[in-house]
């Protein structure tokens, strides 16, 4: 039985060295280990983002990233990673939503943008995001970029 899902949103100074560690640890599992991309997962803009984690009981269930706006006026939301004892769980679904909730918060009036696996267009697509360029590979997985138009 999965315990419910507790919210914290820190930025990486906030957190503990053990918080970072499984946090790094639960997003290398899937992107580098799972999907078997060798690739910088740690990639110097974390320090720039506040961080979703999503905890079960004591267990790190899922992580994000959120970014502010950019110049253009477009937060970015990224790396979300589920554990694997969590999915099926609609935890993904419900940690999207909560990013929303974040994003329409602090940044109504921003677009936001996410780069998308392929193969989960349509779970972001019933979270309002739209296709917005053709397939590319990243790191030998195919992408779309995909944009929601602001809460405003």
């Amino acid at each position: 039985m999965i315990a419910e899902t507790r919210w914290h949103w820190s930025e990486l100074r906030d957190l503990t060295g053990v918080q970072v560690h499984d946090l790094l640890k639960l997003r290398q599992d899937v992107f580098v280990v799972e999907q078997a991309c060798a690739f910088a997962e740690i990639d110097g803009c974390d320090g720039e983002a506040l961080h979703l984690r999503a905890l079960s009981g004591d267990d790190l269930a899922g992580v994000l990233r959120v970014f502010a706006p950019d110049g253009e006026g477009r937060a970015r939301i990224g790396r979300i990673a589920t554990a694997a004892g969590f999915r099926g769980s609609g935890l993904g679904h419900r940690m999207m939503v909560e990013a929303l909730r974040l994003c329409a918060e602090r940044w109504p009036e921003a677009a936001i943008d996410l780069s998308a696996q392929a193969h989960l267009e349509t779970f972001y697509a019933r979270h309002g995001f739209v296709t917005i360029s053709d397939a590319y590979l990243e790191d030998g997985i195919p992408h779309l970029d995909m944009r929601r138009a602001p809460a405003a």
